[in-house]
């Protein structure tokens, strides 16, 4: 009797498990929907070492779009849904290890698509991409990135060389033709150097020094600084990212400089002011601050400032915005496109869905050129008694 007993039991337990897979397997037939797939996107950036402030800022940009993206559901591509995963690797804002850790999101992550903000580690990839099918979506202005004609290559800001002319036309006018130049040492900063310094002296101008130092490993800007103005410039050539360039020029004000600034692109008026003040900054030329861009629409431009403000505890800049537009575009791209993997179609789709709608688009991004750079001009700020002067629109040049 007692071993039936058990026999029933077990019997009733198997029909009840039976059921249970039955109803709760999520096919179609049950009417219930499938669970959506997580689709990787890859970043590899400085997110340790002298630059992190600056791999941290681009990422919390790039994370914030994605999740509106998730939070307006996700993305359907080809009838499966998809929920965007930022997965990010350190690398330290070194090319070989960008293009190890470009290897390893296309491997272990099946990435299709890589965020990456420096210069040297985008040519690192550049040199297998389009041959391992993965879209570089590129937060750098080195104008060689466009030269290569690289066919899977997203370029976000506008070219450095589209600014060099009118910063230095400005900049002589207001201060003089003597310039030290004491830029970052990174590949990008070399680079903009080398541009910059020939059309300094075809300008008319002199060249005191030319001494690129490292904003990355470095943590006492002060013997490069007095080095250079024992050259007795008229004007400073720095930049690279934003908090180290503003604690150039503290050096600089704090010895006595009280001349011009050009500063690189990379680095923000806005996140600089808020660490030096805008009294140092007094007499430089660089990138017109986002918050204040006229360009997009301004209720969508306010209310991703408030928003940005609230979830990070600042501003936003350049590079936060740009990355969150592009994953709102991206979105919409992948479902255009219907393929997760095939990078070619996404980076087409990525043409046809812009401009977005301008209640959501907080930049405006407006298309993307024939050399695969967003279209959009550059805006450069000139400030002069504490204050931001008109923008100054930047054709790009490509």
């Amino acid at each position: 009797m007692k071993r039936f007993v058990k026999i029933m039991i077990l019997l009733t337990l198997a029909v009840a498990l039976l059921a249970a897979a039955g109803c709760g397997g999520g096919d179609k037939d049950s009417g219930q929907a499938k669970e959506a797939k997580v689709l990787n996107i890859g970043f590899t950036g400085p997110l340790s070492g002298g630059a992190a402030f600056y791999g941290k800022d681009i990422l919390t940009g790039l994370e914030m779009g994605v999740e509106q993206v998730n939070a307006s559901g996700g993305v359907t591509v080809a009838g499966e849904k998809y929920t965007l995963k930022v997965t990010s690797l350190d690398d330290r804002y070194l090319p070989n290890e960008a293009a190890t850790n470009a290897r390893r999101l296309v491997k272990e992550y099946n990435a299709s698509i890589i965020f990456c903000p420096h210069s040297g580690g985008i040519a690192a990839m550049q040199e297998f991409n389009e041959v391992e099918n993965f879209l570089i979506a590129a937060y750098s202005s080195e104008p060689k990135l466009y030269a290569r004609g690289n066919k899977l290559t997203l370029l976000l800001p506008p070219p450095y060389n589209s600014y060099i002319d009118p910063f230095i036309k400005k900049t002589m006018a207001e201060h003089g033709k003597k310039v030290a130049m004491i830029q970052s040492n990174a590949a990008y900063g070399k680079d903009w150097g080398t541009l910059f310094a020939p059309a300094w002296e075809k300008a008319g101008g002199t060249i005191t020094i030319n001494s690129p130092f490292s904003y990355n490993t470095e943590t006492d800007f002060a013997p490069y600084v007095s080095k250079a103005l024992a050259t007795k410039p008229e004007v400073l050539f720095v930049g690279g990212a934003s908090q180290p360039t503003a604690m150039v020029i503290k050096q600089a004000r704090d010895q006595g400089f009280k001349g011009g600034l050009i500063v690189l692109d990379q680095a923000k008026f806005e996140d600089m002011a808020d660490i030096i003040g805008m009294p140092a900054l007094e007499g430089a030329i660089g990138i017109y601050p986002y918050y204040m861009n006229p360009r997009p629409d301004k209720a969508a431009r306010d209310k991703f400032v408030s928003d940005y403000k609230t979830k990070y505890g600042k501003r936003p800049t350049y590079e936060h915005v740009w990355h969150y537009e592009t994953a709102l575009a991206l979105g919409k791209a992948l479902e255009k496109a219907g393929t997760v993997k095939d990078a070619a179609k996404i980076f087409e789709s990525m043409r046809q869905v812009l401009p977005l709608d301008k209640s959501i688009a907080p930049i405006a991004i407006e298309g993307v050129s024939p050399k695969g750079g967003y279209t959009n001009l550059g805006m450069a700020a000139y400030i002069k008694n504490g204050q931001y002067g008109d923008p100054i629109d930047i054709p790009r040049t490509e």
